[in-house]
Order: C-alpha cells, then structure tokens, then sequence
C-alpha cells in the first residue's frame, strides 16, 4: 500500500481506512502518543499529528512514514546520527545518496547501512572466541563440577558434570548482528533490501543464535578492543533499529514492537550540538560537557537539596573556584525569524544564574543554540531590573544545520566551527556592558 507521508509538525486527515482491532490498541498506546498522536474519527478517517519524532509507524491498514523537515530528509538525519556518535564514518552514509529519495524511510536506510555492514563482516569471516560451557559429558572435558555431579547425578556414570571452554562464533558480537538482521528482514518495506536482508541472516543464523535476544542486555555488556573493533559501525545500527530509535535512550524508542521506529529530533540536535561545540573549542581550553547536572543549584531554606537541574551543555574554562562556566541549552525549534518563548528564556536565564560567580565582575549569561535553515547573526537578550541595570544575558546562537551537514568531512567544516566559537564571545566571559548600544534587537515574532 502506498504510505502517508507527514512532515514534522505537521497534521494529516486520512480517508478510507479499516483499522484493525491491534491498529486501534496501538494508537492508544500512551508511549506512542509521547512521540505521534493517532486519533480515530468518527466517520472512520485517520488524523495524524506529527511532533518532533521522525521514523515510521506500520499499522495493518496504512503505514505513515514521519519525515524529517528542517535538516533535509533522511539522508542528513543519518548524518547527524553518524556525526554525534562520534564515530564520524560517513563513507556509507555518502554511498547512499545515489538511491531514490521516494521508497525508502528512515528504518529502511537503516537496515541497508546494517547489511552493508554486516556483508564487510561476512567477507572478512566472522569473529570466534572462547565461550563457558557446562554440560553432562560422556567423558570428562575441562573440568569436573564435583558438587553439581553429587547433585545431580549421584552413583552415575554415564554422564558427567563438566565445565569447558568452546572455540566458536556464537558470541555476542555475531548475535548482535544476526537478531538485528532478523528484523530488518521482517519490517523493511524495500524488496531488493529485504533480499539482502535474508540472505546476511542466514548466513550469521548458521554460525549463531539469537533466538530470545536482548538488546538492552547486550549493550550493557559490548566492550570494544582491537579484535572486535571493526563490528563498532554494525553494532552501532544494529542496537539503533532492534531499540526502535534508542542508543542508551539518546534517541528515545518509538514503542516495544517492530511496527514503530521513532528518533526524536530534539535529542539528536543536542547530542549534535554538543558534538560540534566540542570541536569548535578543541584545543582552546574551554572544556565541553553534556549533560552534567546542578545538585546544590536548588536548595531549601535550611541549605537542604530541593531539586537538581541540569543544562544540556556546559562551557567550563580553568579549574577550582576561578573557573568559568556557561550553561548552553540545545532546542530543535524553529527560532530563525521568531523569539525565543518565554519558558526557554526563563530556564536559561536560571541556568545563568546558577553558573555564575560572586567573584566574577560579568553579567550571567547562558546561550541557546536552535536550529536553523540559513547562517543567521546571533541574538541577545538582556534580563534587567526596574532601574535598567542588567541582570542576565543570554545568546541565542543559530546553527545553519543544512550548511553544517553538508560540510561534514570536508575543508569546510573548519570555518564553520571558527565562526560558531566566535559567535560565543570567543574563549572568555563577556564582558559587562551596562549600556544598550551594542544590544542586538530581537527579531519580529511570525505567525
């Protein structure tokens, strides 16, 4: 069937529908309803509200595929996701910009980046290691569990007790790999790519099991050194597409089951953003940290804990009680020609306050980064009091996220992030200006 298309934010009423009785338990999903609302009318139509989560939602009647608006379509939201993992491996990425933009969703992007992937490994030949046995022998191999022998077997001799070491490729690095292609061969809409999909499964299905897998389990326990390095890139999708969208919830999971696969845009902008920021103060002394949160920030009036805040991002300069630091807030949000809302600024204008320093002769200031269509100058607001002194300042900061992208990898990056360093006052505080004179206006607010 042909699937509805909806764009970020965007609301569609489809006709014409027979949902099922598990369409209609699916829709009333209260996690699913966090990240798409899907609200049967009466006449048996279909409205669909996108939010900021991109990815695909197969129900038995129709599938709706959530396209990304801002940063491109597809294709970017992998480079981002490549980007912000750190990895930076973008040669696949690259090669998939020759396929058609019509028939292929973000999970069937997905699933070929995990074939590719896993094809490099099965050409290589898969990796073995030793794995515990313990298992009833005919004869003793390894070593003989006394105790267990008493208990289980006492007087017998046909079969004993044993405990050993296997050499074989059923390891966690080849299950991983093996349910993941399990699933992309299930859920992916595209022929061709379900072909392939089959095929790397049945091949990994032959040297291992991944009947009953866990993923959340597996993530937990995958450690990386120079024999398994090279499954970094196809564990790092595969986790992605068996999670629905969820690499330790930094991409939040779109539902328990295959019919979801949701990544929430406002997640992977700020592990984008911080990513970036981190190169562009590479090597300046200002220390990038995410996500660090604020315990004594807020207290009671007895000094006890009241609630911890933590800033998406924090710019920290020196060490100990001389230190500076910035908070910066990461928001997905369309603020190139509109003002930033009130409740944004308010939680900056906190996190400016709880950063500063009484020893620090600087107004507080604290910075949003959005993001953006176009390069845009970065805007000021300035918090005073009823007499006009300032109170606090923050910079809202635009990152031209289409310009960005397409730089990835190449020499143009390297401007880029300069001019982004820059439009954060450079490596030093800002200092106090009391006068308005070099206050930039906000912009008009747009309907």
């Amino acid at each position: 069937m042909t699937p509805v298309v909806v764009d970020e934010y965007q609301t569609v009423k489809v006709s014409g529908l027979n949902p099922s009785a598990s369409d209609r338990e699916l829709s009333e999903s209260e996690e699913l309803s966090k990240r798409i609302k899907l609200r049967w009318l009466a006449d048996g139509a279909l409205e669909v509200t996108a939010t900021s989560h991109v990815g695909v939602v197969a129900l038995d009647c129709v599938t709706i595929h959530i396209r990304p608006k801002l940063v491109g379509r597809e294709l970017s939201v992998l480079r981002m996701l490549d980007y912000a993992s750190g990895l930076s491996a973008l040669r696949y990425v690259d090669r998939l910009r020759h396929l058609p933009d019509a028939g292929h969703n973000l999970r069937d992007l997905i699933c070929l980046l995990l074939i590719i992937e896993c094809e490099a490994l099965l050409r290589g030949g898969l990796r073995r290691d030793y794995v515990h046995r313990e298992e009833p022998l005919p004869a003793v191999r390894g070593r003989l569990l006394a105790d267990r022998q008493m208990l289980r077997r006492f007087g017998r001799l046909d079969r004993l007790e044993c405990r050993f070491d296997e050499f074989e490729a059923d390891i966690l690095d080849n299950q991983l790999c093996a349910a993941a292609l399990q699933l992309a061969a299930r859920t992916v809409g595209d022929d061709a790519i379900r072909g392939r999909a089959w095929r790397a499964a049945a091949d990994f299905t032959e040297m291992c099991t991944a009947h009953g897998f866990d993923a959340r389990w597996a993530e937990q326990r995958l450690t990386y050194h120079r024999h398994n390095e090279h499954y970094r890139q196809a564990h790092r999708w595969a986790l992605l597409l068996l999670q629905s969208g969820g690499l330790d919830n930094l991409y939040s999971a779109g539902g328990s089951t295959a019919r979801t696969f949701l990544l929430d845009m406002n997640a992977l902008f700020e592990a984008f953003a911080t990513r970036l920021l981190s190169e562009a103060f590479h090597g300046t002394g200002v220390a990038v940290r995410a996500q660090q949160p604020l315990r004594g920030a807020v207290r009671h009036g007895d000094g006890r804990s009241y609630t911890t805040i933590t800033p998406d991002i924090q710019l920290v300069q020196g060490h100990g009680p001389g230190a500076w630091r910035r908070s910066v807030d990461a928001k997905y949000k369309l603020y190139t020609d509109r003002k930033i809302k009130p409740e944004d600024l308010y939680q900056s204008f906190s996190y400016a306050h709880a950063l500063s320093a009484s020893h620090v002769a600087t107004t507080p200031t604290a910075y949003i980064v959005f993001a953006s269509d176009r390069e845009v100058p970065p805007d000021h607001v300035v918090l005073r009091r009823f007499d006009g002194s300032p109170v606090a300042r923050i910079t809202a900061v635009g990152l031209n996220l289409p310009g960005i992208l397409g730089a990835l990898g190449g020499p143009g990056l390297s401007p880029m992030l300069r001019t982004l360093r820059d439009q954060f006052g450079g490596i030093y505080p800002l200092q106090d200006d009391a006068s308005r004179q070099g206050e930039m206006p906000l912009r008009p607010a747009t309907s």
